[in-house]
């Protein structure tokens, strides 16, 4: 059990691991191809300027996929631990769905964007809810200014979103804890070196991750297993659903 004290700030990372246990297909490794395509062929800015219309109907099917989806038993724990710990807590996430918030989590920074929002290629127009769009526009949906509206997501060659945020409370933090993430895909995998002097390392998830040398404790197993009796709380154990 992680004993959490009245002095813990917790940076919690959740990775691609929690939402599968969710039926969220993680799109990597084997059988990650979406119709002979690999992710990074489909998820680029160079992929949009190609062909945007196959960039959506990836899209549109991920959104239906992550439409029918809902929070497991770690969504559940993380969003009742910020609850209990409250601006102590900060939960990063690489995931593009919304089960955290289905959860109950208030403060989610989603690092690597937002499945259900969309915002304009070419203009400064703030991101927009878009949670209806399940299948794939007649036309290319496009903005006032005449640009075309995109998903909002970090594809790869982009930088994540809130940056300066991530690291100002990674800085702060005395517990760091990655759960199901692969410790591959940059720049999160280096979070757990940049903490490692000044935060404890925890990591849970099924597997071990690339990076769990940097880690000084492992939990292995699905995070919605352990998460729920994990953690200790100013000496009380965390309840879900109480």
């Amino acid at each position: 059990m992680l004993r959490l004290t009245p002095s813990d700030r917790v940076f919690i990372l959740t990775g691609a691991g929690v939402s599968a246990e969710s039926g969220i297909p993680t799109f990597r490794g084997a059988g990650g191809l979406w119709r002979n395509y690999r992710i990074e062929e489909v998820a680029s800015p160079y992929a949009w300027q190609r062909d945007p219309r196959l960039v959506w109907e990836f899209y549109s099917m991920r959104r239906r996929v992550a439409g029918e989806a809902k929070p497991n038993p770690a969504h559940l724990a993380l969003a009742r631990l910020e609850q209990a710990l409250g601006d102590r807590f900060f939960l990063c996430t690489q995931n593009v769905d919304n089960l955290h918030e289905q959860a109950g989590a208030q403060r989610v920074v989603h690092m690597h964007g937002e499945l259900f929002k969309s915002r304009c290629d070419s203009c400064n127009r703030p991101p927009f809810a878009d949670s209806g769009t399940y299948d794939p526009p007649a036309a290319l949906p496009r903005c006032d200014c005449g640009g075309t509206i995109r998903p909002h997501i970090c594809w790869f060659g982009e930088t994540p979103f809130e940056m300066e945020r991530i690291y100002d409370a990674l800085e702060g933090c005395t517990l760091f804890m990655a759960i199901g993430t692969s410790g591959v895909v940059e720049p999160a995998a280096s979070f757990v070196a940049y903490v490692r002097h000044h935060a404890r390392a925890v990591y849970v998830g099924p597997e071990e991750p690339s990076n769990r040398s940097s880690f000084s404790d492992a939990y292995f197993g699905k995070a919605g297993e352990l998460l729920p009796t994990l953690f200790e709380v100013d000496g009380k154990p965390l309840t879900v659903g109480g």
